[in-house]
């Protein structure tokens, strides 16, 4: 009995080290909410989800796995040709016996090295059309969402989701599923070998794998937990990085470049520490699967030197030098896939991860949605009507209380009053960026939500007082992808609101480059490509919200001018704080706290003496002190 002593000692250590790790894996099960762990979705959700991606390529993938049952012939044959090889060499050497023997496993590992090359080549090619796939739809859906839900969420956010998480989720794709379903058939077929060549020392080796398939459950939970808050503290850093480089004007005019540094700091810390307590995990579960691999290659040894040395048998079977260089061999290929988990565990818990915080944007289910027998609006005469509409942003803090007016086809209508009194929303209503909770409201008699919103949209041109240019050139952010327009129609736009002045100016005209922003346009300049880029798409109904409100007065002059045009192509919608912009509107409402107070023309209004006389009698005195300053 004393002779199997070193192997209940090793038996032993294993064992003491399996119950700490049961112990701390019982202590985390208790607090989940203390330590983070908030996984939502399941594994076998997310992996059905991912499934319906990979499913239009099973083809492709059946074809992989078909290489890979004869990439791994090398890993199941070899050790048999070295063990055959091992037992010529002690017996009868020839050396014809050794060429063949030696060229066949050449062979073999030839086949193994072109099959993993061919099986590289497909996975990258399928894998970044099921990850291009995701994309498309991730930002379709997006896109799909409300005004209200895109201000709820940070862009940073957003771009890690589309960006950085599903590139984590190429990797699972493109390496991980193929090399998991590797290991397995690797597994597998060792193990056949092994039984056909000693099932003894084979049932030796499996006692293994009870300890090995505890440590993997609970690297498990550990793993997900660390690659959550890796997660997670990399989107706060993403959202941070976004936000404050576009504001690092006003960071640096307040001179808060050292406080900034300190969050961002603080940001990064935080990110390093879930990194180290991810690397901590995968450097503990490593070892001790190694350690594992080791124990068992030592109770070969011990069992088979004795058995050789000693000529005893094994549980019966006799033991060779063949033998033993064999499963040597096996023993390696047969755990070398296991410590192989840990890695591609790593990769597995980081796509699950990404994959849940992709689907958990996809899962959202969009606040503005078309109605089943929702129509395609053709043509748009331009007719709006308000009855009785109420919105609020919060629940039951009104912004709007029971407006109703109407606009008639071709008119312009104007809508003023102090900040905060409903002009902005009531423009937001009209296009439905938002959807607005009591009352109707009609487009040439039609009520907006029985009308696809993508129809409605395109017959309305929306000019803001903050104009967004995207990088590219002046041309491509006036026509924003539109198709038959030629350069002509576009300088024609151009003249029409005297943006020509400038762009003929510039070195390369309609192709100069437009940086981030267009930062590199003044806001005047910015605004009048912005005129130019409503006129090329032609709406029915124009929208102005403080168009005018960053242009200066001598810019001015030639905006009223085209303005003026303007009100003969359709419907116009103005909000204006200067109310020396809207005397020639065919309706001016005044509202006041989300109510109409007054409406009627400049004329009628004034001499109503009521609140509209009130804020232009305020503006024209201001003008006046303005002037004789």
């Amino acid at each position: 009995m004393h002779e199997y002593y070193p192997l209940l000692l090793g038996g032993g250590i294993i064992g003491l080290i399996s119950i700490v790790l049961i112990i701390a894996y019982a202590s985390i099960k208790d607090k989940k909410q203390s330590i983070g762990f908030d996984r939502n979705m399941k594994d076998g959700e997310i992996i059905k989800r991912l499934l319906r991606y990979a499913k239009p390529y099973t083809g492709s993938f059946i074809f992989v796995g078909f290489i890979v049952l004869f990439g791994i012939a090398y890993d199941v044959v070899s050790p048999m040709i070295i063990g055959h090889i091992t037992a010529l060499i002690k017996d009868k050497f020839e050396l014809a016996e050794l060429f063949v023997n030696v060229g066949i496993y050449a062979g073999i590992l030839i086949v193994s090295m072109i099959c993993t090359y061919v099986q590289a080549i497909v996975l990258q090619r399928v894998g970044q059309k099921i990850i291009s796939g995701m994309r498309e739809d991730l930002f379709t859906h997006i896109e799909s969402l409300s005004h209200e839900q895109m201000n709820s969420m940070p862009v940073g956010k957003l771009v890690t989701r589309v960006t950085n998480d599903t590139n984590a989720i190429s990797l699972m794709f493109t390496t991980l599923l193929v090399n998991l379903v590797k290991n397995m058939f690797i597994i597998v077929g060792v193990l056949v070998a092994m039984f056909a060549l000693n099932y003894e020392l084979t049932l030796m080796v499996l006692c293994f794998v009870p300890f090995i398939v505890l440590f993997t459950v609970i690297f498990r939970k550990f793993a997900r937990r660390a690659y959550r808050r890796v997660k997670d503290r990399t989107t706060d850093i993403n959202t941070y990085l976004s936000e404050n480089l576009s504001g690092i004007k006003i960071t640096q005019i307040f001179n808060r470049e050292g406080e900034k540094l300190r969050d961002f700091e603080g940001k990064s810390r935080g990110l390093g520490k879930a990194k180290r307590e991810q690397i901590l995990v995968f450097g503990i579960f490593r070892p001790l699967v190694y350690m594992l691999y080791i124990s068992s290659v030592l109770a070969l040894f011990y069992l088979g030197g004795k058995g050789v040395l000693d000529g005893t048998t094994f549980l019966g079977q006799a033991l060779e030098a063949s033998t033993i260089v064999s499963f040597y061999m096996y023993i390696s290929k047969f755990f070398n896939p296991i410590q192989n988990l840990a890695e591609q565990f790593n990769w597995l818990q980081s796509a699950f991860a990404s994959a849940e915080k992709v689907f958990t944007i996809m899962d959202i289910e969009p606040a503005l949605k078309d109605a089943p027998d929702a129509i395609e609006l053709e043509n748009v005469r331009g007719e709006i009507e308000f009855r009785d509409v109420w919105f609020s942003y919060i629940p039951d803090e009104w912004v709007l209380k029971g407006v109703s007016f109407h606009v008639m086809p071709e008119q312009t209508v104007a809508f003023v009053g102090a900040t905060g009194s409903g002009k902005t929303t009531i423009l937001s209503l009209i296009c439905r960026n938002y959807e607005f909770q009591k009352g109707e409201i009609l487009i040439d008699g039609i009520d907006i939500r029985k009308i696809k919103t993508a129809s409605l949209r395109k017959h309305f041109g929306q000019m803001l007082q903050d104009v967004f240019l995207f990088s590219g050139t002046i041309r491509s952010n006036i026509l924003l992808d539109k198709e038959g327009v030629s350069d002509e129609e576009v300088m024609k736009a151009c003249r029409y609101v005297n943006a020509d002045h400038f762009i003929n100016r510039l070195e390369n005209g309609l192709d100069e480059v437009v940086r981030e922003r267009g930062n590199n346009f003044s806001a005047g300049q910015r605004q009048l490509l912005s005129f130019a880029r409503t006129i090329v798409h032609k709406p029915a109904v124009m929208i102005l919200d403080e168009a005018t409100a960053n242009i200066d007065t001598e810019t001015e002059v030639l905006i009223q001018d085209s303005l003026e045009k303007m009100m003969n192509i359709g419907t116009m919608l103005i909000v204006a704080h200067r109310l020396s912009t809207i005397q020639h509107a065919d309706n001016i409402i005044v509202l006041s706290k989300g109510e109409i107070v007054e409406q009627g023309s400049h004329r009628e209004l004034l001499a109503k003496r009521g609140k509209y006389y009130a804020l232009y009698t305020l503006q024209f005195e201001k003008e006046k002190q303005r002037l004789k300053a």
